[in-house]
């Protein structure tokens, strides 16, 4: 704060109280209430530990939903797979059923020809 003199128009009391002066809002510190910088740092180092601690926590959680949501959706497509196979092993075996009906009719029709081929042998000769 500078001071503003224009000669003697300051009145000596206002220069006494100048002197004088004291900032009676700024606590002055007692002996026992100041720690060494390392106390305040120490406990500085440990909050940081219990923040870092806390967010780890946090991380791991969430981690660990995502692993399980992962496994869940693992084991729908694993169902879903399962039934797939279920009904294309349900289509094969149908379609070979089909085969073996149509092969034995072929078969029988074949057998027929063949006796009606040799009739018409023995009719010719």
């Amino acid at each position: 704060m500078k001071r503003l003199t224009i000669g003697p128009m300051v009145a000596s009391e206002y220069n006494e109280w100048w002197n004088k002066r004291v900032n009676d809002n700024i606590p002055k510190l007692r002996e026992e209430d100041v720690r060494p910088i390392e106390e305040y740092l120490q406990v500085i180092q440990f909050e940081i530990e219990i923040i870092k601690q806390d967010f780890e926590k946090r991380n791991l959680k969430k981690g660990k939903n995502k692993a399980e949501e992962d496994l869940d959706g693992l084991k729908a497509d694993y169902k879903k797979l399962s039934r797939s196979i279920r009904t294309t092993d349900l289509d094969v075996r149908a379609k070979e059923v089909t085969l073996e009906k149509s092969l034995l009719e072929c078969q029988n029709k074949k057998a027929g020809l063949k006796a009606r081929i040799t009739e018409l042998e023995k009719l010719l000769r």
